[in-house]
């Protein structure tokens, strides 16, 4: 069938992966936002922003409640929120994010991941001079939406910085930037102005380090490895 349809198959099959591992890792989060303030979402807020973010990704409705099901159970799994940090070859910070019902079976998978790539596990906290933590709101641009009256609009919110990025497929994608501190308030104001957002605790590099195309290749190989592992919820690096 030539090589443009064998093209067009493995961006499907990729696509099709990266859907499953998001879906997991929102799963994880619905069970831990159940566990913490219970099934309803219009009483949870933690909830109802991860059901926002899994519509948002076309996580399948019953999929979603399913989720909610699950976690609503007395034997349900009850996962811990852990961060490692560490450094990849060539001097590369690394922090992950986990979600585990198992701290001994995620930790050393984690540093045998490092390890094995010729890096090092580090003491928590190593790294707390190069990733501050930022609330971050993203949601298609498109021209009904005037992102210069928005920028005024959402000052009152805490909005830090506010600019495009392009998603997967090509499409302008407007990034809202606030503390970790004005989570909830700009939230707020993002819903009442009706735009469906992406609401994300992220970390944001503050220095970068440059390196060559052939050392860039092996710590996002290194990434790639340490992200397919069911544990990890993110990965966060300081790689120009």
């Amino acid at each position: 069938m030539g090589r443009a349809f064998e093209f067009r198959k493995e961006r499907k099959f990729k696509r099709w992966s990266k859907m499953a591992i998001q879906f997991t890792r929102l799963g994880k989060e619905i069970a831990m936002a159940v566990k913490e303030s219970g099934p309803h979402p219009e009483t949870n807020s933690r909830l109802r922003t991860v059901i926002q973010n899994a519509k948002a990704v076309n996580m399948p409705k019953d999929r979603i409640e399913a989720a909610i099901k699950r976690a609503s159970e007395k034997d349900a799994s009850t996962y811990e929120e852990h961060i490692y940090e560490g450094y990849a070859p060539h001097g590369i910070a690394i922090l992950i994010e986990t979600a585990t019902d198992n701290i001994n079976r995620t930790v050393a998978n984690v540093r045998s991941y490092l390890t094995k790539a010729g890096g090092s596990l580090g003491k928590t906290g190593s790294l707390d001079f190069i990733f501050s933590r930022k609330s971050m709101f993203r949601f298609k641009a498109d021209e009904n939406i005037d992102l210069e009256e928005l920028e005024l609009e959402l000052i009152d919110g805490g909005l830090e910085e506010l600019y495009i990025e392009d998603d997967e497929d090509g499409n302008d994608i407007a990034v809202v930037q606030t503390s970790f501190e004005d989570f909830g308030t700009m939230q707020k104001l993002l819903e009442a102005k009706g735009l469906e957002v992406i609401a994300k605790l992220e970390r944001i590099t503050l220095s970068t380090i440059e390196i060559s195309e052939e050392d860039a290749a092996e710590i996002l190989k290194l990434i790639d490895k340490i992200e397919e592992d069911d544990d990890v919820q993110a990965v966060y690096h300081n790689m120009a």
